[in-house]
């Protein structure tokens, strides 16, 4: 099978050769450690090296000096906004004090045509072989803004006591979100398979707010952005660290493709459970524990990790590390196990 073949054959569960695969994202601090232990210079020659199956797009959103889509929204109300390794959701955001919705464009919302480079957009999409899978890193994390938008304590206390101003910050957050992603699509219209949005909310033990609150507040906007990317024809990964089973059933029924991690350490979160539960409804994607596994276990114990997801999930289940960045406090020799007993 091409990678892309095996891409959509898994997570259409489909018979397939083996599954299909992603390194994930490493953080700037981790390409050294990697770069040496692979005998590589570029992130993508060692992809090429593992054979790896999955290619991320990303955004060339332009805010220096992070220039990250991320961290478009900069809501703090002194200082730096922070990088995306850096932000904090206990500083005091923009709308702290507020509790008029007319006070929703007092906000300088960016403009995404004035920041988004979209020759370099094309360009990115292109530079990728269409052999593998081009996936976009949009993010567009309308809940985790909202809750920067106030501050995390700020914005909970908010959503229950004025909800319709918490409403009125969280659709105005997807609108931006929409405009800025749709600049990026048609820019590279052609040239991608699928699209990784998210919002963390869960913890290790639960989610950070109760299911209904999400259903009411989050999901409608997660609906629209789901509904644009398909209208691309693009697949829709959605991403959450944590705990999210009680919502995994929502995010499926909004039209997502594929559930990003599977953190194996959080509660509920367990490959059997979620196979269980979801035998013929999308695909699920990680498995791999970065938490302690892949951290301070051998190449033989990954490799029986990898056996027995592969095992659960002949089909169905994307490999990949339980989180997409990959710090460097992770093995490479771990890494590699990965994608070695992906192979046997």
């Amino acid at each position: 099978m091409t990678h892309k073949e095996r891409f959509f054959a898994t997570i259409n569960r489909e018979v397939i050769d083996r599954p299909a695969s992603w390194f994930g994202l490493p953080v700037p601090a981790a390409l050294p450690g990697l770069f040496k232990y692979f005998n590589v210079s570029t992130i993508e020659e060692l992809k090429f090296k593992i054979d790896d199956d999955i290619f991320p797009v990303i955004v060339p959103y332009n805010n220096p000096p992070y220039n990250d889509i991320g961290c478009a929204l900069n809501f703090r109300k002194d200082g730096d906004g922070g990088s995306q390794d850096e932000r904090t959701l206990t500083a005091p955001g923009f709308f702290e004090d507020m509790t008029d919705v007319s006070r929703i464009e007092d906000f300088k919302w960016p403009d995404p045509h004035a920041h988004i480079d979209v020759v370099e957009s094309l360009r990115r999409a292109k530079a990728i072989s269409p052999e593998y899978v081009r996936m976009g890193i949009m993010w567009s994390a309308h809940f985790q803004d909202a809750c920067a938008a106030f501050g995390m304590e700020n914005a909970l206390i908010t959503m229950m006591a004025y909800p319709e101003m918490f409403q009125a910050v969280v659709d105005r957050i997807v609108d931006f979100y929409l405009k800025t992603n749709e600049v990026f699509y048609e820019a590279t219209k052609g040239y991608l398979d699928a699209v990784l949005i998210g919002n963390d909310f869960g913890s290790q033990l639960s989610l950070m707010v109760s299911p209904d609150d999400l259903r009411q507040f989050i999901f409608p906007g997660t609906k629209k952005l789901v509904e644009q990317a398909k209208s691309y024809g693009l697949k829709v990964v959605h991403h959450s660290c944590g705990s999210i089973f009680p919502v995994i059933g929502d995010l499926f029924d909004l039209g997502v493709d594929v559930i990003h991690p599977i953190q194996a350490l959080a509660t509920d979160m367990n490959p059997e459970k979620l196979k269980e539960t979801f035998p013929d409804k999308g695909a699920f994607f990680g498995g791999v524990d970065a938490q302690q596994l892949l951290v301070n276990g051998t190449p033989e114990q990954v490799k029986e990790a990898v056996h027995h997801l592969k095992s659960i999930f002949p089909t169905g289940l994307i490999l990949s590390p339980s989180h997409e960045a990959v710090l460097p406090d992770i093995k490479p020799e771990n890494l590699e196990a990965i994608f070695l007993a992906n192979k046997e």
